[in-house]
């Protein structure tokens, strides 16, 4: 009987010890907490940023050429510089000393400004920012141009004599542009085609970026040039870029290390993409007027800098090589190079700004043309492209 009574107690006490929620959710929060995963912390990021390693080197690293990784995250080994000075052309912002690339970039824009020269007719070329001497991120200006293979080239032919290293540092690049969605008919013209053809026209040239409203003047003067069509595939539209081009070479064949970007799409670009950028082009002259920022702002969050350790591996040994150790401030302010870099001029003027009627415009739901006419006080142009 005894017995009976104290496994009767028993299972009482159990079924009460159950049925209560505080101790039920006691236990509970006893083995979650036994079984919970602590959150990891994001790790701090150790070392200077890469743009300041690589702009405190002066020359390139001996070694191979290669380029190395990403046009956008890598380096340059073996970096050649283009001479300042050649028979078709001529480097601006000498004091960024960003003439250096790729064997492969320097062998183009050599031999482009030669057959532009004799045959197009160009006076020859202004090239502007190339790659550092080992490459890598740059402290002013770009993403890209990081493994040796990027190019800018002014839209402003070069004169006739040899320019002074003032002059190419004070000297301000022509825009092509008009207003914010068309080129002057005055200032891009066809030789400004012929040249971009020609530029476009070579194998190892992946891409060529230019402003949206230039890619426009392409689509529609394209057949003063010839027939062919193909050429205007590998031009893409770009935010800012509207008094350069950018040229983009492919990876040198069978270089191990390099990655090129997916292949251009199979058609000129002048159809629903280019309507694509106009609509963005739109939404960017609004957004830059709501937040008075630059014009031509891409309206996005900056990314956190690379550092070393986020390029290549191979990139260490690069920045290391013939026994350099970079000198980097502790205040990034007084880094050297940034100091230089920031005392250079830009390269060109900014993107042409809508006036009050013509954004009201495209605020109220307008189109991009009828803003335009809206901010020249001119009727419409007709469709000729030759005009």
């Amino acid at each position: 009987m005894l017995k009976l009574i104290l496994s009767l107690a028993l299972v009482l006490f159990s079924w009460t010890a159950s049925a209560d929620p505080a101790k039920t959710g006691t236990k509970a929060a006893a083995a979650t907490a036994k079984t919970a995963k602590p959150v990891k912390k994001k790790p701090v990021p150790k070392g200077p940023p890469a743009k300041e390693l690589f702009a405190a080197v002066a020359g390139p690293a001996p070694l191979a050429a290669r380029a190395i990784g990403a046009y956008s995250k890598g380096c340059l080994s073996g970096g050649v510089p283009l001479s300042l000075n050649g028979p078709n052309w001529q480097v601006m912002r000498m004091s960024r000393n960003r003439n250096w690339g790729h064997p492969r970039l320097v062998d183009y824009l050599e031999r482009l400004s030669s057959d532009a020269r004799a045959l197009d007719g160009w006076p020859g070329l202004l090239v502007g920012d190339m790659s550092q001497p080992r490459g890598g991120p740059m402290l002013t200006g770009h993403t890209s141009h990081q493994i040796g293979l990027d190019g800018d080239i002014w839209l402003t032919p070069m004169p006739n004599r040899i320019l002074s290293r003032q002059e190419r540092e004070d000297m301000s690049a022509v825009s092509m542009l008009n207003d914010p969605f068309s080129v002057d008919p005055n200032v891009f013209t066809i030789q400004h085609v012929k040249l971009l053809k020609r530029a476009a026209s070579y194998p190892q040239l992946e891409r060529i970026f230019v402003h949206p409203a230039i890619k426009k003047a392409l689509c529609e003067q394209a057949a003063s040039v010839g027939k062919d069509r193909a050429w205007l595939g590998k031009v893409r539209p770009w935010w800012n870029h509207h008094y350069h081009f950018h040229v983009r070479l492919s990876c040198p064949p069978g270089a191990a290390g390099c990655d090129n970007q997916k292949p251009v799409l199979g058609d000129d670009g002048c159809g629903q993409e280019l309507k694509n950028w106009y609509d963005m082009l739109r939404k960017s002259a609004i957004w830059q007027a709501e937040q008075q920022v630059k014009p031509d702002t891409k309206p996005v969050p900056k990314k956190p800098g690379l550092r070393l350790t986020d390029l290549p591996k191979d990139c260490a040994t690069v920045i290391a090589a013939g026994g350099n150790t970079p000198v980097v401030a502790a205040d990034a302010s007084a880094v050297p190079a940034l100091v230089t870099a920031l005392a250079s001029k830009e390269a060109g003027p900014p993107v042409p700004v809508l006036d009050q009627a013509a954004l009201k415009t495209l605020i109220s739901g307008g189109s991009v043309m009828t803003a335009t006419a809206a901010a020249s006080g001119m009727p419409l142009p007709d469709r000729n492209p030759i005009r």
